[in-house]
């Protein structure tokens, strides 16, 4: 039987405020990674994190999915500490509850784009059929539905993000990390790939927090923050 995240009557759920994380530290050996950050992400809200490689921005992305346990502080989702779950109950989490774009789509290549993109259903217990339906469904949203008895060796690289987009956002999470979810693609493919990616998960209420060096990415965000060694810090309305 697979494990559910249950969250007890008790723990009052704000419908808004979907992800939090407060005064959080990271270390790798000595190296203190992230130092006391501190964020909250709401639902169908798009949160972008700026810095440069080895600012500490992937670090902070994949304590608050709950893949790298945090030294100090508390990581929350829908008003209950990561901390609290056990390892089966976390694997359920990022299997049903969250979903992940990596910068170079990690797509399995034994699969086809139809297949790779039910995978998360297919995980979660989803019968093939329906799975697989509703895998189409999301590709024709992306314009992919062409391309799903395809390979990802047989298609462009822009598409197999695309893909990779489709596969994070097909069982409805409640967030998405992305990170770097453009960085391996020209300006184009960029540009398509992002308004595609954010426009659906606004319109599933998708709350989506992405790690980024590209000032033009990271502006189509509703909040941005500046990563610096370790330090996230807030940046102003019109500031890049």
């Amino acid at each position: 039987m697979q494990a559910r995240v249950r969250f007890p009557s008790g723990v009052q759920i704000n419908t808004s405020e979907v992800l939090t994380a407060k005064g959080i530290d990271l270390y790798y050996g000595p190296a203190h990674a992230v130092k006391g950050a501190s964020i909250a992400l709401h639902r169908g809200e798009v949160v972008a994190i700026m810095g440069q490689s080895g600012s500490g921005k992937s670090s902070l992305l994949y304590a608050l999915a709950g893949v790298l346990p945090v030294a100090s502080g508390e990581v929350h989702f829908e008003g209950r500490p990561l901390a609290a779950l056990d390892d089966e109950e976390l694997s359920a989490l990022r299997r049903d509850r969250f979903g992940f774009v990596f910068q170079y789509g990690e797509l399995l290549p034994e699969l086809t784009v139809e297949e790779n993109t039910a995978l998360p259903l297919r995980l979660a217990g989803q019968r093939k059929a329906p799975a697989l339906a509703a895998a189409g469904e999301v590709l024709g949203r992306l314009g992919l539905a062409d391309l799903k008895e395809r390979r990802p060796s047989q298609v462009s690289g822009g598409q197999n993000q695309r893909v990779a987009v489709a596969r994070a956002l097909v069982h409805r999470p409640a967030v998405v990390f992305a990170d770097e979810p453009t960085g391996s693609l020209d300006s184009a493919n960029a540009a398509t790939v992002l308004k595609e990616f954010l426009a659906l998960a606004r319109s599933r209420g998708t709350a989506v927090v992405l790690v980024t060096h590209d000032a033009k990415v990271a502006a189509q965000a509703d909040k941005r923050f500046s990563m610096l060694d370790g330090e996230l810090t807030p940046q102003v309305q019109g500031e890049l």
